[in-house]
């Protein structure tokens, strides 16, 4: 089967600092993988650069096996990788204002939405705060409304940066579900992040980035079947 996504000689720099320069790193659909480690060590740089958010200095990319220009990044492109910041942003509007917003931003009409967003509302468990005013949710509330927003537009790839910082029990449980229930058999989902509830998840493959290098630890079971230690990506 043809990966997702595909990075060779993946480069990322600042100044004379090298960030990251990953030999490759491959994404398969239906699979979730979890970036780990040191504060600065690059992980949500390397989110970014894979988002178009920040450019490359190096690397080839390859898309559903076609090849893709990292500069400038496709606009298309953009509409299959969707990164979600740690601290999301939303609209002093309503929920189903912010749920809709990338939906309209692409132009659907407003009843084209509706239904989209409804569900999508439901989906995250955010239906019965369609009235409250956003200023006024939680961290875990707020966090589900920008999960029901990113999912609502099906992208291939969900980037995630830190989704469970500052959250309470509850709220890092319900938003570690959401997470969980996002990779589907057409996509792929990348967290970065310190949690160990989610760095622990079953079938989740876990990126190890240190020193600019990235390796691949076996996801929980796989490492006691095959007995391997970390391995290059």
């Amino acid at each position: 089967m043809t990966p997702l996504l595909e990075m060779r000689g993946l480069r990322k720099r600042y100044g004379g600092r090298v960030v990251f320069d990953i030999p490759s790193l491959t994404l398969e659909a239906g699979e979730s993988y979890v970036v780990m480690g040191d504060n600065g060590c690059g992980k949500t740089t390397l989110l970014r650069v894979l988002a178009g958010l920040e450019p490359a200095d190096a690397g080839e990319y390859r898309f559903e096996g076609k090849p893709v220009p990292l500069q400038p990044y496709p606009e298309w492109l953009r509409r299959q990788v969707i990164y979600v910041h740690q601290h999301p942003y939303l609209f002093r509007t309503s929920i189903a204002h912010n749920v809709a917003y990338g939906l309209r931003s692409r132009g659907l009409s407003r009843a084209d939405c509706e239904a989209k967003v409804r569900e999508a509302m439901e989906w995250g468990g955010v239906a019965h705060l369609a009235d409250v005013p956003p200023h006024r949710l939680s961290g875990g509330e707020k966090q589900r409304v920008a999960l029901a927003r990113v999912r609502v537009l099906e992208p291939k790839v969900y980037l995630f940066d830190e989704p469970t910082a500052n959250l309470d029990q509850e709220g890092r449980a319900m938003t570690i579900e959401l997470i969980q229930r996002l990779c589907s058999a057409n996509n792929t989902v990348l967290v970065a992040c310190h949690d160990h509830e989610i760095i622990r998840l079953p079938h989740m493959h876990r990126l190890h980035l240190a020193g600019g290098a990235i390796r691949v630890e076996p996801a929980r079971g796989q490492a006691e079947a095959s007995g391997d230690d970390l391995v290059p990506v």
